[in-house]
């Protein structure tokens, strides 16, 4: 297998010993596929402001009390899935084509046993890395953690859309349940009804977090053991991470995040997540360090 990026492009800027993909446990694959922005552009360049901005994150989490990468046996950066070359061809044939390759890329990882964070550009890139998981792991939910429902058939005719994604998902998988969501056309919702996708609205998120409600219990509890979480980073509230091509007002806090994975990972089996939709703003890094530092504290929580 392909070997880890060097310590300058790695996640984390880690030392060869901690980042070797034949001894490290976790594997970050960069898919940094673009194609379908419609408002804001610019996530073909969010994985590498991850990584980029992962360098600034301290290996100690003073939250946890320990270092997430130690107790995690290292973390492997490997090379970005090539789509350039994709790009060539229209955009659904596009959209599909980096699924397939993505979907290559992250099943030999996971068949060597490893656990995969795949950063994606636009939401759609990642459909590939799910597809991976759900063909190696049963009773398997897909969380969507998001501002928008992404249930669209298809969006200005490309059903490869950023805002397909969870359809294309659904187009093989049966088991899927919403966190976050702020926007919606009505036949969306009424997708979610037929496919029986159990959604957790950011409005009554905020309601009953101010209540004193335990609305993570509820989330949890319509997961199924296994889980796979896929995070647009929109589903932050803008003041958090304004860099993503369709901001939303209203959006969950770091805490309300940290807690939702917290008790997600102690009491679900997580068997991979992805992050996608980052376009950074020049001068701007906070989007890019808060998604890195929530990735590596995500780490943190599936192996400490």
């Amino acid at each position: 297998m392909a070997g880890g990026l060097p310590i300058e492009e790695n996640f984390l800027g880690l030392e060869a010993s901690q980042s070797d993909p034949e001894t490290s446990r976790v594997i970050v694959v960069p898919a940094p596929f673009e194609a379908t922005s419609s408002y804001g552009t610019g996530s073909r360049r969010g994985p590498g402001a991850i990584l980029e901005a992962s360098h600034h994150v301290e290996f100690y989490d003073c939250a946890l009390g320990f270092e997430p990468v130690q107790a995690c046996g290292g973390i492997a950066t490997v090379a970005p899935v090539p789509f350039h070359d994709l790009l060539q061809k229209e955009g659904e044939t596009a959209g599909a084509a980096f699924a397939d390759r993505l979907e290559e890329a992250v099943g030999r990882w996971l068949d060597a046993g490893k656990f995969v964070v795949t950063l994606g550009g636009e939401h759609s890139s990642i459909v590939g890395a799910f597809r991976a998981h759900a063909k190696r792991f049963h009773d398997l939910t897909v969380l969507q953690l998001d501002a928008h429902s992404d249930l669209r058939d298809e969006y200005l005719d490309n059903p490869w859309s950023h805002a397909s994604a969870l359809r294309r998902i659904l187009d093989f998988h049966d088991h899927a349940v919403q966190v976050g969501i702020r926007s919606e056309e009505s036949k969306e919702r009424e997708t979610a009804g037929e496919l029986g996708v159990k959604t957790f609205y950011g409005h009554v998120i905020a309601r009953q977090a101010e209540a004193g409600e335990d609305w993570i219990s509820g989330v949890v509890s319509a997961a199924r053991e296994r889980v796979y979480v896929t995070l647009d980073a929109d589903v932050f509230d803008p003041p958090l991470v304004p860099a993503t091509g369709t901001p939303e007002p209203g959006g969950l806090t770091w805490h309300q995040m940290d807690r939702l994975l917290q008790r997600l990972c102690s009491e679900r089996e997580v068997v991979g997540f992805d992050v996608s939709e980052l376009a950074p703003i020049e001068g701007v890094r906070v989007s890019e360090y808060t998604l890195a530092k929530i990735i590596y504290r995500f780490i943190g929580y599936r192996f400490g």
